[in-house]
C-alpha cells in the first residue's frame, strides 16, 4: 500500500473518530451509519481518483459526485434516476429536508430523535469535512490543518450543551487526529537512513525512534491534561468534586446529586413506593377547585424492553413564556389558575413537577427548560430539591362528545409515526383487534380498551401478582389481572398503540390529600403512572385506567370515567377475554409496596413483549469473535490450496520422459531414480511446483515452532531436519524428495518432475505433528505463525514505505516553498 493510499484511508477513519462528540447530540446511532456510507464513498472515490493519477481539481470532483450519489441514495432515492442520479425533485426534496432540520434546531433539544432533516444535514456536513480533511491531508500534505474541520465538529456540542460535553467524545476525536498525524510524520526522523540511538545501538524497523517516542508520550500527556484539567477546575465545568462529590443522594433521581435528564422514571417511582415510611415531596397551593395530576415526566419508547423514558429534548427556557395556546373548540373547556409549588429535599431530580399545559412560569432561573411536545420541566445543571416556584397553567375539560368528533391523524404526522411504534404480539393484537370491532372513532376505540379494565372482566388493584409463564410481562399482565398503576398505565397505553393511534405513560402525583383550603400535601403514597392518548385538535388526554380504589388521590374525568361506578355514564358492556382471575384484595389507601416478583431495575410497568434478548447479544458476540479468529486459518488454507503440485506426474504432463538410470530393459525410470523433463514450458511448471512445495514446508516448520534459516541451502536444511527427533522414517524420505526436487529446481538446467511431492509433504506434516505437542498442533491450525508472521511483516514494510515517500514529498515542498530560495546566490541550491 503506498502512502497516498494509506494517509487516504487514514484521514478517513479520523473524520469518523471525529464525529464522537456528535453522539451526544442525538438520542440513537443511526445518524453514524449515514455518516459511515457517505465518508466511506469519499474514501473510495479520492482512492480511485489517485489510482487514475488525476489532478487535485478532478480529484475533488469525483469526492463531491461520490458524495452526491451516497446521500441521494440514503435520503432521495424515490425521486432520483436508478436510486442515485438526483433530479430537480431529489434537489426539491432535499430543500424540503434542510428546512425541516432548520426547524428542528430551533424547536427541539438535546438529545434530538432521529429526524429526516437533521440526519440529512448531519451525513452531508459530515461527508463535506471528509473531503476537505482528504484534500488537506493528502493532497496539500498539511495533516496539521486538518485539525480545524475536525474540531469544528466538536465545537458544535459545546455550543448546544448548557453543560459540559462528555470527555470520552473529545478523547475519541483527539485520537483520530493524533493517528492522522503519527502516519504523516514517523518517519521523519528515519529520512537520514537507519536509526540509531544515543548509545549507538540501531532501531529495528517496527521500534519507535526515541524522538518518535517521546513525541507520541507528549501528544498523550496533552491530550490527558486537556481532559483532566476541565474536569478537576469547578468553573469550567461542574467538576470533579461536584462529580464525585458528598451528595446525599436522597430522593428520587438518577444519581447522588439528581443530575441529569435520562432518567428510568419506572425505577424512580418504584423505589419511591417500595419505601417503609411515608414522605412528604411536594406542596401545591392552587386557584383551581379541581385539580388533576400533578406531572413530572413521561416515557413515550416503546421496545420488546417495554416502555422506557427519553431524555428530555426540545426545551426551551421558562423565562420565555410557553408557546401553548388555548384550544378553541365546542366542548372544550379550558380555564387558567395559579399554582405555587414547593418541592422538599426528599424529591431530588432533575426535572420538575407541573399541571399540564403551563403558560407562564415564576421564580425560575434560565437553567431550567420547558419542552411543549413532552410537556415536561428539566434541567441540566439544577435539581429541584428544595426548590420553590410557581406557573400559570390552563386546565382543560373534555366533553366525550368533542373527543369523539377529532379525526384520526395523517400516517406522515409526526406523533403518529413516531407514538405508535409497538413490538408484535399476537396475544395482545388479537385481544385489540376484537375489543375495537365495530368502533369508528379514534375516542370510541381508546374508551372500548380503557373500560376493559374493570371489575366485570376480572381486573383488581393488587400489591402482590403472579409469576406468569407466557415470557411475556403484557400477557402475563393480562392473564393474571392483578397488577398496580405502573402495568395498567403500560397495558392501555401498548394496547392503544398497537389499535394505531398515539399513546404514552406518564408520571407524576394524583391529587393528594387538602389541607388548610387549596393547599394540597402529596407524599409518595401519591405517586403515580397513567396513560395519556393523542387526539388531534386536543392534544395529549390523560386516561388512567388504574382502580381508584386502590389509589389515593385519583380522579375520574367525565370524559374517562371511573369503569367500576355503578353509576358512571358512558360505560358500554364489557368485553371479557378466556382467563382466570386471582383472588380478590381489599383496596389499599396507597401503592407504597411493591410485590415480591417485581424487578424495580426493569421499571415496574416495563411491559416487556419477549423474554430476555440478551443471550442472543452474547451468541453473536461469540459467533463473530469464532469468525475473526478463523480468519488466519482460513487465510493458511487458501495458501496450502494455492501450493498444490500442477504436475502430480509424468503422465499428467503429456509428455516423454527419460531416466539418468534406466533399469535395465526397461524404457522406464527405475522406482525411486531422478528422472527430468524434456519440454522447457512443462519444465518451468515443474520449477514453480518445486519452489512451491518447498515453500510450504518451510510454512509448516513455522507453524510447529521449528527453526528456519534462511541462509541455509536447501541440502542443508534437509539434513538437519533429518538428524532431528520430529521427523519419522517416511519423514526423513519425504524431507528429502522435496530437499532433492528444490535442489535442482533452483541449481540445475532441468527440474525433476513433480511426482511424489504432494505424498511426500504430507508424511512430513504428519510425523511432525506427532512429535510436537498438542497446543503448538492447535497454534499451527488456529493461528498459524507463519500467516501471523506474514501480515505483521508486510504491515511494517507498508508502514515504511508509506513513510519515506512521505519524508521524500515533505523535503521536496519545503525546498520548494523555503523563502531562502528567494535569496541571491541560492536558486539552484
Amino acid at each position: 500500500m503506498n502512502q497516498r493510499r494509506q494517509v487516504t484511508l487514514v484521514a478517513a477513519a479520523a473524520t469518523l473518530l471525529g464525529t464522537a462528540p456528535l453522539a451526544t447530540i442525538f438520542d440513537t446511532w443511526t445518524w453514524s451509519i449515514d455518516c459511515l456510507f457517505t465518508v466511506g464513498a469519499v474514501c473510495l472515490a479520492a482512492l480511485g481518483t489517485r489510482a487514475l493519477r488525476a489532478p487535485m481539481w478532478a480529484q475533488l470532483l469525483g469526492m463531491l459526485a461520490a458524495l452526491t450519489v451516497m446521500v441521494t441514495w440514503l435520503f432521495g432515492a424515490s425521486t432520483a434516476i436508478a436510486e442515485t442520479i438526483p433530479t430537480g425533485a431529489t434537489l426539491h426534496h432535499f430543500g424540503d429536508l434542510l428546512t425541516s432540520a432548520n426547524r428542528d434546531i430551533n424547536d427541539l433539544g438535546i438529545p434530538v430523535p432521529d429526524r429526516q432533516g437533521l440526519l440529512f444535514l448531519t451525513a452531508a456536513s459530515i461527508g463535506l469535512v471528509a473531503i476537505v480533511v482528504d484534500l488537506v491531508a493528502v493532497g496539500l500534505r498539511r495533516p496539521a490543518l486538518a485539525g480545524f474541520p475536525m474540531l469544528a465538529m466538536y465545537w458544535i456540542p459545546v455550543l448546544i450543551h448548557s453543560d459540559s460535553v462528555n470527555f470520552v467524545a473529545f478523547a475519541v476525536g483527539a485520537v483520530g487526529f493524533l493517528w492522522l498525524l503519527v502516519t504523516d510524520n514517523v518517519d521523519r526522523v528515519r529520512r537520514f537512513g537507519r536509526r540509531f540511538t544515543g548509545e549507538g545501538r540501531d532501531v529495528d524497523v517496527w521500534e519507535p525512534s526515541p524522538l518518535a517516542a517521546a513525541g507520541r508520550r507528549l501528544a498523550v500527556v496533552g491530550v490527558v491534561v486537556a481532559i483532566v484539567l476541565p474536569l478537576a477546575i469547578p468553573g469550567m465545568t461542574s467538576g470533579l468534586l461536584n462529580r464525585f462529590g458528598t451528595g446525599s443522594g436522597q430522593g428520587i433521581g438518577p444519581g447522588g446529586n439528581g443530575r441529569g435528564t435520562s432518567v428510568n422514571l419506572f425505577s424512580a417511582l418504584a423505589g419511591e413506593l417500595n419505601k417503609k415510611s411515608t414522605q412528604t415531596l411536594v406542596k401545591v397551593t392552587t386557584t383551581d377547585p379541581e385539580p388533576y395530576y400533578l406531572r413530572i415526566g413521561e416515557a413515550d419508547r416503546l421496545v420488546e424492553a417495554g416502555f422506557s423514558s427519553q431524555p428530555a429534548r426540545g426545551g426551551r427556557s421558562v423565562i420565555a413564556n410557553p408557546p401553548n395556546a388555548a384550544i378553541v373548540g365546542a366542548g372544550v373547556t379550558q380555564k387558567q389558575y395559579q399554582a405555587n409549588i414547593s418541592v422538599t429535599n426528599n424529591l431530588n431530580m432533575a426535572l420538575l413537577p407541573v399541571y399540564s399545559v403551563p403558560t407562564k412560569f415564576q421564580k425560575l432561573d434560565a437553567s431550567w427548560l420547558y419542552d411543549p411536545g413532552s410537556g415536561l420541566v428539566y434541567s441540566n445543571r439544577s435539581t429541584s430539591a428544595g426548590r420553590q416556584y410557581s406557573f400559570q397553567y390552563l386546565h382543560a375539560d373534555f366533553k366525550p362528545e368533542a373527543l369523539r368528533a377529532a379525526k384520526p391523524l395523517g400516517p406522515n404526522n409526526d406523533i403518529q409515526r413516531e407514538d405508535t411504534q409497538v413490538p408484535s404480539e399476537p396475544t395482545v393484537d388479537d385481544l385489540v383487534a376484537r375489543l375495537v370491532a365495530g368502533k369508528t372513532t379514534p375516542y370510541d376505540k381508546v374508551l372500548a380498551l380503557y373500560n376493559y379494565f374493570s371489575a366485570t372482566n376480572g381486573f383488581q388493584y393488587s400489591l402482590s401478582t403472579k409469576s406468569g409463564t407466557s415470557g411475556s410481562d403484557i400477557v402475563d399482565f393480562l392473564n393474571n389481572k392483578r397488577g398496580y398503576c405502573e402495568q395498567y398505565a403500560s397495558a392501555l397505553a401498548w394496547m392503544v398503540r398497537v389499535a394505531g393511534i398515539p399513546a404514552r405513560v406518564a408520571f407524576g402525583f394524583t391529587r393528594g390529600s387538602q389541607q388548610q383550603g387549596d393547599t394540597y400535601v402529596l407524599t409518595n403514597d401519591n405517586l403515580h403512572a397513567w396513560t395519556e392518548v393523542y387526539f388531534a385538535g386536543y392534544g395529549w388526554v390523560p386516561f388512567d385506567a388504574t382502580p381508584t380504589a386502590g389509589v389515593a388521590g385519583s380522579v375520574s374525568p367525565s370524559w374517562a370515567p371511573d369503569v367500576n361506578h355503578k353509576d358512571a355514564p358512558g360505560v358500554p358492556g364489557s368485553v371479557s377475554a378466556p382467563s382466570s382471575a386471582g383472588p380478590t384484595s381489599s383496596a389499599a389507601p396507597g401503592h407504597r409496596a411493591l410485590p415480591d416478583d417485581t424487578n424495580p431495575g426493569a421499571g415496574a410497568g416495563a411491559l416487556r413483549a419477549n423474554g430476555s434478548t440478551w443471550p442472543w447479544y452474547l451468541i453473536g458476540a461469540i459467533v463473530l469473535l469464532l469468525m475473526l479468529l478463523a480468519v488466519p486459518a482460513l487465510r493458511r488454507s487458501a495458501i496450502r490450496r494455492g501450493r498444490r503440485p500442477r504436475l502430480a506426474s509424468g503422465a499428467r504432463t503429456g509428455r516423454s520422459l527419460r531416466a539418468a538410470t534406466p533399469v535395465p530393459g526397461s524404457t522406464q525410470p527405475a522406482p525411486g531414480e531422478m528422472r527430468v523433463v524434456e519440454d522447457a514450458g512443462w519444465a518451468e511448471l515443474a520449477r514453480l511446483d518445486a519452489h512451491a512445495t518447498w515453500d510450504e514446508l518451510l510454512d509448516t516448520l513455522v507453524d510447529h515452532r521449528i527453526l528456519v534459516d534462511e541462509a541455509e541451502t536447501p541440502r542443508v536444511t534437509v539434513e538437519r531436519l533429518a538428524g532431528s527427533l520430529y521427523l519419522n522414517a517416511d519423514g526423513v524420505e519425504g524431507v528429502r524428495v522435496i530437499g532433492r526436487a528444490e535442489e535442482r529446481a533452483r541449481y540445475a538446467k532441468e527440474p525433476l518432475p513433480t511426482a511424489g511431492l504432494s505424498e511426500s509433504l504430507r508424511a512430513v506434516r504428519s510425523s511432525i505433528a506427532g512429535r510436537v505437542s498438542r497446543r503448538t498442533r492447535l497454534r499451527a491450525l488456529v493461528l498459524p505463525p507463519s500467516v501471523l508472521d506474514r501480515w505483521r511483516t508486510g504491515l511494517v514494510s507498508s508502514t515504511n514505505s508509506a513513510t519515506s515517500a512521505v519524508t521524500r514529498s515533505w523535503e521536496r515542498t519545503v525546498r520548494v516553498l523555503s523563502p531562502r530560495r528567494l535569496l541571491p546566490g541560492r536558486a539552484g541550491r
